[in-house]
């Protein structure tokens, strides 16, 4: 552990069973250590599954950020013991998930290290990353670029939704949620 504080992103995402809490609890559970100071809370968004296989349950999505005193090793291994608590399973990649937690950047710092490449090499490019992290940044910049910018030329832009509260297991209706007739 370093005694030095590094500003980081942190993608969440779930779309199996209870999404909402899961997420909730998961920002606690990553907050939780000392090293680990919130700085802000995005909005949830809700979205399509990104790649993997087909007829996923919608994603809900959204991003904190932290300042750490944990190395990115340390870090990755925290963000993989919060989705372990939570029963992440890995057996498909991009397939369905109680909780992915990715650390998007860490500071400044650049990595090809394929464990752990910073800044994450897919999230200029994803939406469902870039937007809440808009909501809470809005002159954030990644590669250069302001992130609301690369988020509205997201291919996944269209099809994201503020979460309303509703829906929250499997993608599905549950209590309290008023159907259409």
């Amino acid at each position: 552990m370093n005694s030095v504080y590094s500003k980081v992103v942190l993608a969440l995402g779930s779309n199996l069973g209870e999404r909402n809490e899961t997420l909730t609890e998961a920002v606690a559970d990553l907050v939780d250590p000392p090293e680990v100071r919130l700085l802000a809370v995005s909005p949830i968004v809700q979205t399509k599954a990104v790649g993997g296989p087909p007829n996923q349950p919608d994603f809900l999505n959204m991003v904190i950020t932290v300042e750490i005193s944990l190395t990115p090793e340390e870090l990755l291994e925290h963000c993989q013991s919060v989705e372990n608590k939570h029963h992440r399973v890995r057996e498909v990649r991009w397939g369905p998930r109680t909780l992915d937690v990715d650390i998007i950047t860490y500071g400044d710092l650049r990595s090809d290290d394929p464990v752990l490449t910073l800044p994450h090499p897919r999230a200029a490019s994803r939406a469902f990353v870039l937007y809440p992290w808009s909501l809470i940044e809005p002159a954030a910049t990644l590669n250069g670029e302001r992130i609301s910018v690369l988020a509205a030329r997201a291919d996944d832009f269209g099809d994201l939704a503020l979460f309303d509260g509703f829906g929250d297991f499997d993608g599905l209706p549950t209590a309290g949620a008023v159907e259409e007739r």
